[in-house]
């Protein structure tokens, strides 16, 4: 089931997504959106009467974190390499602020205070309930689904830093979309999708989640050792190699294998 958040230019809604997508992660002219009732995180999936076409809608951010966005640093052994660096020997966490997440086709804002801003395609996960000290075999349990996102990095800031809070968490730096996707579980992803990047049309980064060092119940477990995970919170699971800089202007489509297109435009601050 594809969940999505979007506007008909009033207040925002929930609803299910009809249609399949095409092998480029489009959804098919004729899909709709089936309203719900409210926030399946809270109210379940309560269908209403009212049916949009996908295309007279605006999506939003299919979620909204509720206190967090953990996220998985070097967790693909080419992209610890081209970072010039091992990869780690448990995973690296770092926090994104919820005010960093914004939805498909808003802008990615380039802050004044660096010069080299960098797109870095992710797989997401959403939580789907409280949760600590996940076992990884009841990693399942706690996911409510999957979406994407570009886990937008100021790479001058992180270098000069030392640390991540500022080079990941300017606002914008955090898209997420174009919905969540609850019909999964982590073997297919253990298994491999593919996750590529286009900046304006070109490939960059063409990878495989079969290649994550570290997997997704592993993830939970790790995090879930160390904090409360919430409704709604979000996991950044890493990103292939190829990651590289954007400029104002340039346009980055992200693309998972079953889960769709995240597509955003960078614009001046």
């Amino acid at each position: 089931m594809r969940i999505a958040r979007f506007t008909t230019g009033e207040d925002p809604m929930y609803g299910v997504v009809t249609g399949e997508l095409d092998e480029f992660g489009q959804p098919d002219p004729e899909s709709m959106v089936v309203a719900l009732a409210g926030d399946p995180l809270y109210v379940g999936v309560k269908l209403l009467d009212q049916e949009y076409k996908l295309e007279d809608v605006r999506l939003l951010a299919p979620v909204l974190p509720r206190s967090k966005v953990v996220a998985i640093g070097k967790n693909y052994a080419a992209h610890a390499a081209e970072m010039g660096g091992e990869p780690p020997t448990e995973p690296l966490m770092f926090l994104k602020p919820n005010t960093s997440v914004v939805g498909p086709g808003d802008p990615i804002f380039y802050p004044r205070q660096t010069n080299n801003l960098h797109f870095e395609g992710e797989l997401a996960v959403v939580i789907g309930r409280i949760c600590r000290d996940v076992p990884p075999e009841q990693a399942t349990d706690v996911i409510h689904g999957y979406t994407i996102a570009n886990d937008v990095t100021a790479r001058d800031l992180q270098k000069s830093d030392g640390q991540w809070t500022r080079a990941k968490g300017f606002d914008s730096f955090c898209p997420l979309g174009p919905w969540v996707e609850t019909d999964l579980d982590p073997h297919d992803f253990a298994e491999g999708r593919s996750i590529q990047t286009h900046l304006n049309g070109d490939l960059q980064q063409d990878g495989s989640t079969q290649d994550l060092i570290f997997d997704i119940p592993t993830l939970i477990s790790h995090i879930t050792s160390v904090m409360t995970l919430l409704p709604g919170d979000v996991i950044l699971t890493g990103t292939p190699e190829g990651v590289g800089p954007m400029e104002v202007g340039d346009e980055v489509e992200i693309s998972i294998a079953g889960l769709g297109t995240l597509t955003n435009k960078v614009a001046q601050r």
